[in-house]
């Protein structure tokens, strides 16, 4: 099997770690994305199966996992990172778009009982971040796919179809996110470049603790008839695959990731 460039960004921690783990039990050598989580994410690297003995033709300058930084909001740091993953990884064959933030600290901002000013800088690091971070590293990373083809996956959300009413902005950022992907599906098409999304629910990670704790917890666990959140491990399967070479007839779609805690029509 060909070992393939992938870049996973914001995969220090979470549905990202398990997506770098993945792509590299398979084989793949993987770029870890981070923002500023330096540590966890050369740990992560040190980790992943083969790390620094993945065979890669003689002729490519990469080898092995390596770690690469940007903040998605600074759109030249986006183009240095993606480019730099290139170079070290000997080319990019897939990108998953993880990287994503709820807020400032994760701050709800409802329309009453958020300033104004407030509600301004909400969006702007919310949207900056996870739709037009993500548009920026897709044009920059379809730059180095446009000759032999790619897989693109985003990660979205179920919020960007039951609305979430606390995070308006998190909710509107990934439904952008779903627009984008479909509409870079048909886009990128005859260029052999493949966009897919998945939409996860509830994921069990250290980002969610908090909120899993307690009552809170319960009801959570009770929006899906099997009374329990995803595994990171169920979200990266469903990811790599709609990265894999049999996966091209699924560009465009948007795969629910919920347990049934969200139907939609």
């Amino acid at each position: 099997m060909t070992s393939r460039a992938v870049l996973v960004t914001g995969a220090s921690r979470g549905i990202g770690r398990a997506v770098a783990q993945a792509f590299a039990a398979g084989g793949d050598r993987v770029a870890v994305h981070h923002r500023d989580s330096a540590e966890a994410a050369e740990r992560l690297r040190a980790d992943l199966p083969g790390a620094g003995h993945v065979v890669v033709r003689a002729d490519l300058p990469g080898a092995g996992h390596v770690v690469v930084r940007a903040d998605l909001t600074d759109p030249d740091a986006v183009r240095a990172m993606v480019d730099e993953a290139a170079t070290r990884l000997g080319g990019l064959d897939v990108l998953v778009n993880n990287a994503g933030v709820y807020g400032e600290r994760d701050s709800p901002h409802p329309v009453f009982g958020t300033s104004y000013d407030e509600w301004r800088a909400r969006w702007r690091q919310v949207v900056e971040t996870n739709l037009t971070g993500a548009a920026n590293v897709t044009w920059c990373a379809a730059q180095h796919m446009r000759e032999r083809g790619g897989r693109i996956v985003n990660v979205s959300s179920r919020g960007a179809f039951r609305g979430e009413p606390e995070q308006p902005a998190y909710g509107a950022s990934k439904a952008g996110l779903n627009a984008l992907g479909q509409s870079l599906a048909v886009a990128l098409a005859p260029y052999g470049i493949t966009v897919a999304t998945v939409a996860p629910g509830f994921v069990e990670t250290d980002m969610t603790t908090e909120h899993l704790d307690g009552e809170r917890g319960v009801a959570i666990r009770a929006q899906s008839p099997f009374n329990r959140v995803a595994r990171p491990e169920e979200i990266a399967a469903a990811v790599h695959w709609l990265a894999s070479p049999a996966s091209e007839w699924a560009s465009g779609t948007i795969v629910d990731l919920n347990g049934a805690s969200y139907l939609r029509t």
